[in-house]
């Protein structure tokens, strides 16, 4: 039988991943009415198999389970087989991972494979499974026959009876509300936790693996800033350091893996998202604004130019993924002997780079090299005797022709689907480097980005998740519209128009009114009849909170409007969750982030009220996106800009004095004393 002959429902679908699967000899069906109908006709239980495009051991199963003719068949006499990629539909992902991860007691992982009742209720779970079981490890062959049996006997109602229980202790452990804010002293509880979890030689969290987890280190830069703390700022530098020596960042391409296998972050799992690098090139950015280390700007701007030149779309958004895996081999892409830098560079040159990058013989990896630097600039150029800034430019060089060869290899599966969510983590560090850096590129791609999402993304006054290949789909959840916001925000704050003021406002008020719970916070998706639990989720995980973010969005729109709607919501979602800040504040880093703004009562608004001139305007803006003032907001007025004033009356009255562009620095609703001259407004901005 042909591959044509042979393809099955996933061949309409726009998902890489679900097209990677559409050729199995197992009958795939796309998560939706069409599968459960067949379910509950054909009284056969569902085999709801997760994953994603980039994903190692998802390609493994598919590999050698799914394309096993034998097991398919087993599979379609036994099942309704339901494939879904967690990109696309995170709700259904983050429902069923929970449900397994109390199945399991384990933490889980993809692909997820768990095993439903005609009406979705889940009674089983396993991930990676191969095809037959040997020596006393269950394969795909012995997994499937016991269900079956199961299902055909007596033991049926007893399984049925543990789903309809396990589905109820859910719905009543789901927490949507408080009582109390968090104080203070859950901010420093939280501080002393993760310093306590903290490696003191490595940075990050103590073992392995190592996660980056940028977010974590921006709020504890925030804490630096707040409190003078230097033990914030040694550790978040200590481990920014670390991570851009190791193996997890990319010192040919730029940009970072998902994350690391060892204690000392040279031995990545591959495959690189565009959640991890925006995240990630904004904590380097933010660090760079604290420090003014060239080093952090270096990585920020290495990392941003690898999204651009590989995850951009002509006139589309950004792309998700790339793969770990090339030519059937995870890192084969990425990964180098002597001999090969050698062949490439010289022999001269070729001795000097692998001295620098840690290379060996022997190889760190299968018998090859994952390039990190074991030792910092200095001390290698001390070391060799070279001028610092003359190896540097040398070693840059070598880089770039590297970089030429490894072109020329085949290169790792591209997911080239456009995600809402992750596209606005991206538009917001673009629109932060350009100011910071001068990056009119940067800009660019914020912009026009934002405009393509609200032209492709938004429709009849609904947000949708994905688009690819000209089709998009799926009701946009929490987070994408909360990182969607916090982008438009910036944008905005930036001085690139009050659209995106507008939007985010627009945007604000969907979620209101169809996401929120009253004296609440905010459910992860609308209603959904085919969601067994409809959830808010508190904790970060690879990506920050969805709550979280939005209750930054909703403090800044405060600081912004002084409506006290913003206020409140923002209060309704910290005391959900305060439990989870309590429990374990690792895993809730950007509450304490959001939380840390709330209590910063000094947090300002800075008016720069434009008069026609351009003197000055880019000299305060670059001042103002330069400085670490993190809880700060900036709004920049055009002479005569009356929808602004309509938008914004607190800010009304402050305008351009003697027809000068004109600088307030407001607390709430009070304004201090307006500024015209550069010299003064500088210095306030210095010391905000």
């Amino acid at each position: 039988m042909s591959a044509e002959q042979r393809a099955n429902r996933l061949i309409n679908e726009k998902s890489p991943y679900l097209l990677q699967h559409a050729h199995n000899p197992v009958d795939w069906h796309p998560w939706g009415e069409e599968a459960f109908a067949i379910a509950q006709k054909e009284d056969k239980p569902i085999f709801l198999s997760i994953g994603y495009a980039t994903c190692h051991w998802c390609h493994v199963m598919e590999r050698e389970t799914f394309e096993n003719v034998e097991i398919a068949s087993l599979m379609n006499d036994t099942f309704v087989n339901i494939k879904v990629d967690r990109e696309e539909h995170p709700e259904i992902d983050s429902i069923y991972m929970e449900f397994a991860q109390a199945l399991m007691s384990s933490a889980g992982g993809w692909p997820l494979n768990v095993v439903l009742t005609p009406d979705l209720k889940p009674f089983f779970a396993v991930t990676y499974l191969p095809p037959k079981t040997n020596k006393g490890l269950i394969g795909m062959d012995q997994f499937t026959s016991q269900i079956q049996i199961l299902w055909k006997s007596e033991e049926r109602n007893t399984l049925l009876a543990q789903a309809d229980k396990i589905v109820e202790l859910f719905k009543k452990s789901a927490k949507t509300s408080g009582l109390d804010l968090p104080t203070e002293d859950d901010l420093e509880q939280s501080i002393q936790m993760l310093f306590d979890i903290a490696d003191p030689v490595n940075g990050g969290i103590k073992g392995e693996p190592k996660f980056p987890l940028g977010y974590q280190a921006e709020f504890l830069l925030q804490h630096s800033k707040n409190t003078e703390d230097g033990r914030s700022l040694f550790y978040v530098e200590l481990t920014l350091q670390m991570m851009a020596r190791g193996g997890l960042f990319d010192h040919l391409g730029g940009g970072f893996s998902r994350y690391c296998v060892d204690e000392m972050w040279r031995i990545p799992h591959f495959e690189k998202m565009l959640y991890d690098n925006a995240i990630l090139g904004k904590t380097y950015l933010e660090a760079y604004k604290y420090t003014k280390k060239p080093v952090f700007a270096d990585v920020s701007r290495r990392t941003l130019d690898y999204i651009l030149r590989e995850l951009k779309g002509e006139g589309e958004g950004f792309f998700s993924a790339e793969d770990a895996d090339s030519q059937g081999e995870e890192g084969k892409y990425y990964v180098w002997t002597k001999e090969e830098i050698n062949e490439t560079l010289g022999k001269e040159n070729g001795t000097l780079f692998c001295r620098y990058y840690g290379l060996t013989d022997e190889g760190n990896f299968q018998g090859a090299n994952v390039l990190h630097i074991p030792f910092d600039l200095h001390e290698f150029a001390t070391e060799v005797g070279i001028d610092e800034e003359q190896l540097s430019k040398t070693i840059a060089e070598l880089r770039t022709r590297l970089l030429e060869k490894r072109e020329s290899r085949p290169t790792p599966f591209k997911d080239d689907k456009v995600i809402t969510s992750w596209n606005g983590l991206a538009i917001d560090v673009f629109a932060r480097a350009g100011a910071c850096f001068g990056e009119e590129k940067y800009i660019q791609a914020a912009r026009s980005t934002a405009r393509w999402i609200r032209e492709s993304l938004w429709k009849d006054g609904e947000l949708l998740r994905r688009y690819r290949d000209g089709d998009a789909r799926f009701p946009a959840g929490l987070d994408d519209y909360a990182f969607l916001i916090r982008a438009l925000l910036t944008l905005f704050e930036l001085g690139e128009g009050i659209e995106f003021l507008d939007w985010a406002i627009e945007l604000c008020a969907l979620l209101e009114r169809e996401f929120k719970i009253p004296e609440g916070a905010f459910y992860q998706t609308k209603e959904n009849p085919h969601l067994l639990v409809r959830k808010c989720e508190f904790y970060d995980g690879a990506e920050p909170s969805g709550n979280a973010v939005h209750c930054e969005n909703l403090l800044r729109l405060y600081q912004l409007t002084q409506e006290d709607t913003y206020l409140s919501q923002a209060e309704d979602i910290l005391k959900a969750a305060k439990s989870f800040i309590e429990a374990f504040p690792p895993g809730a880093c950007y509450h304490l982030i959001a939380l840390q703004r709330y209590f910063d009562e000094k947090a300002p608004l800075v008016v720069v009220a434009l008069n026609d001139e351009k003197a000055y305007r880019e000299e305060i803006r670059s001042a103002l996106a330069t400085h670490f003032c993190p809880h700060a907001c900036f709004l920049f007025k055009e002479k005569g800009d009356e929808a602004l004033n309509e938008r914004l009356p607190s800010i009304a009255m402050q305008n351009c004095q003697e027809d000068k562009t004109t600088v307030y620095v407001c607390r709430g609703l009070h304004c201090g004393a307006p500024m015209t001259e550069i010299e003064e407004i500088l210095e306030t901005i210095e010391h905000l």
